[in-house]
């Protein structure tokens, strides 16, 4: 049985000092989430029980399964935008079990600005329905929404990624069969009406919902009509009038024992998947945090975090079978078992080089005709440059595996665990390649390049031009220069600063990969692999 076998020393100082590091960057993770997650702090929590309503984490919670676990994404969402008024972007999104079942869910957090929607709010939500649409989970919004924050009306409208974006993709999913219920409330006004008004099932809060196009005081301006909220758009005349409302709760307790209820009566087809009974990691978890540098310029071997996340083979060791191990070696390619899912894993050891490209192409290929889903654990510099790899063919046949990542059928994840830099992120499955999950640990970088690299590249260019107008240049100011450009390009590849634009579906806890990658693989088989598009690959250029 192919077995890897740890070479770390755990007691080592390197060890320790790199676990400290991870250990240090993690509190800074876990006090901005913290933050984000106590958005309006206990002040908005007291007056929620003033109106006798739960907070939106609360429906959450009572919606899940008592046992079930939940992928939360983009947990640091609007990070360091909008003033920080929109911890979260104001939305919470997530993946977990409802009566057994995956759904994905979606609840307005109303503490913030009443649950408008700002852009990065609709970017998050959209991404919700996305995961929603390609593992065919059915969707469960709970909504109380304001609708847009007119102060980003610009940003929210017309932009074809957001706007009514969200709307058609409600329409998609019901014309594919994935099911999906709204919970309403509160308010949910403008377009936050048609969250519930284009759902499949339609539940609502009596005394508390209310949904229209226009609240009172728009009716008022528009057509000088009085109007009150209960008759304008309250949940019993939604019930009894206008038909809105299809089912309609006492209280927000009610609405979600009833939101229960209509899962567990939906239809499932059944299907079989290759899943076995799970074994732990031969190597614990926690290990996770001894293994990446702090400067991600000192390489490490990706395979120690892979004998972390992969079940443990029966002799010890973990289980993985590698392909082609010593060909392309700056690339790991193999097979194994992620909690009993089988799952394929390909690892960056270094710059892609062509035979490492050449076998990633093959080994993606072989996962589709095997359906095989794949996971990507990145940390590159990219693919390698130079005259001997352009002679030997390095564009070439990292096209061919950016070609094979691109047109892979079967479900593909990704995890930055270190640095994800150039075309490295392409051929490595990024997010531009739609994979189902894309997650980051707190230590990984991403960009065209590293900022000295890109600063040494600038001062090139800039000093040649400076000789071409018959000038030489300063040194002084050609070291300004460099330190500027390093500057922004370390800002820009933050992992805050990407998780804030929703580059990725959040920062996790390293010791959290492998249950996270779990749910994102039992969410994939919710949609049979068996029937999904045979893989069809173009003309890849050998």
């Amino acid at each position: 049985m192919p077995t890897l076998t740890s070479q770390i020393r755990t007691s080592s100082p390197e060890f320790e000092a790199r676990r400290a590091h991870m250990l240090a960057l993690l509190e800074t993770f876990e006090q901005r989430q913290r933050a984000a997650r106590q958005a309006g702090g206990d002040r908005a929590l007291a007056k929620l029980r003033k109106r006798g309503k739960l907070s939106p984490r609360e429906r959450v919670e009572r919606l899940l399964d008592r046992d079930g676990s939940f992928l939360e994404l983009s947990t640091l969402a609007a990070f360091g935008q909008y003033d920080d008024e929109a911890p979260g972007a104001g939305v919470i999104t997530g993946v977990g079990h409802v009566e057994g079942r995956l759904c994905v869910i979606t609840a307005n957090d109303h503490r913030v600005k009443g649950g408008a929607i700002y852009p990065a709010s609709a970017d998050k939500m959209i991404r919700a329905q996305q995961v929603a649409m390609e593992n065919g989970l059915p969707a469960i919004a709970l909504t109380e929404s304001a609708g847009a924050n007119l102060l980003h009306q610009a940003e929210l409208f017309a932009m074809g990624t957001r706007g009514g974006r969200g709307f058609s993709n409600q329409a998609r999913m019901s014309a594919a069969g994935t099911p999906q219920i709204a919970v309403v409330f509160g308010s949910s006004t403008a377009g936050g009406a048609y969250v519930p008004g284009m759902a499949d099932i339609n539940i609502q809060v009596r005394d508390k919902a209310s949904v229209y196009l226009a609240g009172p005081p728009l009716v008022k301006a528009a057509l000088g009509e009085d109007a009150e909220d209960a008759e304008l758009g309250g949940a019993e005349m939604h019930a009894s009038v206008s038909g809105l409302c299809d089912l309609l709760a006492e209280d927000d307790a009610h609405a979600i024992a009833l939101a229960r209820a209509t899962v567990r009566m939906m239809h499932r087809s059944g299907h079989a998947r290759p899943r076995r009974v799970a074994r732990p990691p031969a190597y614990d978890p926690d290990e996770l945090l001894g293994i990446v540098p702090a400067d991600l310029r000192v390489p490490f071997d990706i395979r120690e975090v892979i004998c972390r996340l992969v079940d443990g083979a029966t002799g010890g060791g973990a289980e993985f079978h590698e392909f082609r191990r010593d060909y392309g070696p700056e690339l790991v390619c193999g097979t194994g078992w992620l909690d009993g899912h089988a799952v394929a894993v390909i690892g960056n050891n270094g710059p892609i080089t062509s035979p490492a490209a050449q076998k990633a192409a093959h080994f993606i290929q072989w996962c589709n005709a095997q359906r095989t889903p794949i996971l990507y654990l990145q940390n590159t510099v990219g693919y390698m440059v130079g005259i001997a790899a352009e002679r030997g063919g390095i564009v070439k046949h990292g096209s061919a595996m950016v070609h094979a990542v691109s047109t892979a059928t079967v479900p593909q994840f990704t995890v930055l665990v270190g640095g994800s830099y150039g075309a490295g992120n392409y051929g490595m499955c990024g997010r531009a390649f739609d994979p189902r999950l894309l997650l980051t640990w707190p230590c990984s970088k991403i960009g065209v390049m590293g900022g000295p690299q890109a600063a040494r590249v600038m001062r090139i260019v800039q000093e040649a031009a400076i000789r071409r107008m018959g000038g030489e240049p300063e040194a002084a100011d050609m070291e300004e220069m460099e330190a500027l450009v390093i500057d922004e390009f370390d800002r820009t590849a933050d992992p805050y600063y990407a998780t804030s634009r929703l580059w990725d579906d959040g920062i996790i806890d390293p010791r959290d990969t492998r249950p996270a990658l779990s749910v994102g693989l039992e969410a994939a088989w919710e949609r049979d692999l068996a029937v999904v598009a045979e893989p069809r690959f173009g003309l890849l250029r050998q």
